[in-house]
């Protein structure tokens, strides 16, 4: 593990906010320099909120280090202290201090075969959008554990797109169609769509789940709830956030098995997952939610991977258009 130094000045007096001593200071040898300046909002980014717009412009620079610049007024916008979830507007005035970060090291490069799997997985692309389907147990994104995922494959294969941002997230496990916004513009329309308008994305997955799923059994409501360690199915609670998933019988396997369909009504972490183990019929090869008997009887069928998949997607565009694509389920589920 390593810290990285943050350098920042004001009025010319260079100061170490994380790792070391606080005090002057020269910046040192690597380090990344930004220069206190005023910029002016492109019309792009127009209703963006401020702390994306600040990280997408200071490559390098940590989150937590911009956001305590926000809360004491170091970054302003148009003279006036505001909040990280601001949303500017094309024209405003934002006044940076000089930011420097001391040069730690550098992130593991994106693997050529994982760039080549994302770039081979690209199923839809146009001026504003990139559609990914996604394989299964390949991250978003980098995290804990993971050193690159779908996002940083794609930056990596298209170095001359500079606004490259998921719209959206899918479980790693979970396989499918992944959208990613190549302007901030075509980013604020999808993140709109589905923070506030659900109703007009269409956004169905195919599962395979234990059991005969019954017909009747077609919507579930039940409230979901995080925890630390997983989301929960929270009927009754009051801390529990609205969910709505509607379900559809697509093939049956005898009594062992089910395959349906399962179109999101909103879009809860872990929503669909929660909700089929919530009914009694949890998802094959789900390691989390699944049952153990059945997650062990799949895989003697060759199946290694959770049996879930973001199969179809219709979404509105910004022209009024209508966005509709559709991928299969991995061939590994034909063994079953």
């Amino acid at each position: 593990m390593f810290l990285v130094r943050v350098i920042f000045s004001v009025s010319g007096e260079v100061v170490s906010t994380i790792g070391g001593n606080s005090g002057r200071r020269r910046p040192g040898p690597g380090s990344t320099t930004f220069a206190a300046r005023t910029v002016t909002v492109p019309a792009t980014h127009d209703g963006r909120r401020l702390d994306k717009y600040l990280r997408s412009q200071l490559k390098g620079v940590p989150a937590t280090l911009l956001f305590r610049l926000m809360r004491e007024g170091r970054i302003r916008v148009n003279g006036s202290k505001v909040k990280q979830n601001h949303r500017i507007a094309g024209g405003d005035e934002l006044t940076l201090p000089t930011i420097t970060v001391e040069a730690g090291p550098s992130p593991r490069p994106v693997a050529r075969h994982l760039v080549d799997a994302v770039k081979n997985a690209i199923v839809h692309e146009d001026e504003r959008l990139i559609v990914v389907d996604k394989p299964a147990n390949l991250a978003v994104h980098r995290g804990t554990g993971v050193d690159a995922g779908v996002i940083e494959a794609l930056r990596r294969a298209r170095p001359d797109v500079p606004d490259l941002e998921l719209a959206h997230r899918l479980d790693r496990e979970t396989s499918g169609l992944l959208m990613v916004a190549k302007t901030p513009a075509m980013l604020r329309h999808l993140q709109e769509i589905l923070r506030d308008r659900e109703h007009e994305i269409d956004r169905r997955y195919l599962a395979l789940v234990e059991g005969a799923w019954p017909d009747d059994l077609r919507v579930s409501h039940a409230p979901l709830q995080r925890t630390s360690r997983a989301t929960i199915a929270a009927p009754g609670s009051r801390g529990g956030q609205r969910s709505e998933t509607h379900f559809r019988v697509v093939e049956r396997h005898g009594g062992r098995a089910t395959v349906i369909e399962a179109r999101l009504l909103t879009g809860r972490k872990h929503q669909i997952r929660v909700h089929c183990r919530e009914a009694g019929h949890p998802i094959a090869g789900d390691s989390r939610y699944g049952s153990p008997g059945f997650n062990r009887h799949v895989r003697g069928r060759g199946i290694t991977t959770m049996m879930l998949h973001a199969h179809s997607l219709e979404v509105p565009l910004p022209d009024g258009g209508v966005l509709h694509l559709t991928a299969p389920p991995p061939k590994e589920w034909e063994q079953f």
